[in-house]
């Protein structure tokens, strides 16, 4: 006699911010007993399944290992659900490459000094870089009467200057980085909560 059928996992995704990068499902509903999930991953440059640390699990998130951080491979996930004996179809993700696909969070502002004609603003990258990349912020200012007209700079250093500034005038500032990878290929981020610093009277 053929076992029940056990629905798959439903909106299987890969979530992906600043490089960290799970698999994440919804959970399966049945009547009585515990569902159990496992998922394994294939890379690009191999046709067979490999298991992650997942296996069997009971929560509906799974983590990418240490051993798929690199972030040009194109990785392939799949997860089924299990009780028991029984075990649903396997479901799974469109191709996931890190470098293409993952969210950058916007960059941490770590101080401002204003001067009457400037603002000097030191900034944390959202992620540790890598041999290779090269970040670029984008700094968009406005003075806050006339929050109409932005303009923007663009730096390459963690400290940098918004010159030519009125003073004793109130500035709003927001950042992104840009993430450029071995030339061929950008990434834009996520841009920064707005904030805003007087200029000093000179």
């Amino acid at each position: 006699e053929s076992s029940p059928h056990l629905p798959a996992p439903k909106d299987v995704m890969v979530y992906s911010y600043n490089f960290r990068s799970s698999l994440r499902w919804s959970p399966v509903k049945v009547d009585r007993g515990l569902v159990l999930y496992t998922v394994h991953f294939k890379t690009g440059a191999s046709n067979w399944w490999d298991e992650m640390n997942c296996t069997r699990i009971t929560q509906t998130e799974c983590s990418f290992p240490w051993s798929l951080k690199e972030r040009r491979w194109t990785v392939v996930l799949r997860v089924r659900a299990e009780l028991g004996q029984v075990t649903s179809d396997w479901v799974e993700t469109d191709p996931f490459v890190a470098e293409r696909n993952t969210t950058i969070g916007p960059p941490k502002v770590n101080s401002v000094i204003e001067s009457s004609d400037s603002l000097l603003i030191s900034v944390t990258p959202p992620f540790g870089s890598k041999t290779g990349d090269f970040l670029q912020y984008h700094v968009s200012y406005w003075e806050n009467a006339t929050s109409t007209t932005k303009k923007e700079i663009k730096m390459s250093s963690t400290l940098f200057k918004i010159k030519n500034l009125k003073e004793w005038t109130l500035y709003c500032f927001e950042i992104q980085v840009e993430l450029m990878a071995h030339s061929s290929f950008e990434l834009l981020g996520l841009r920064s909560v707005p904030e805003c610093y007087r200029t000093k009277m000179s």
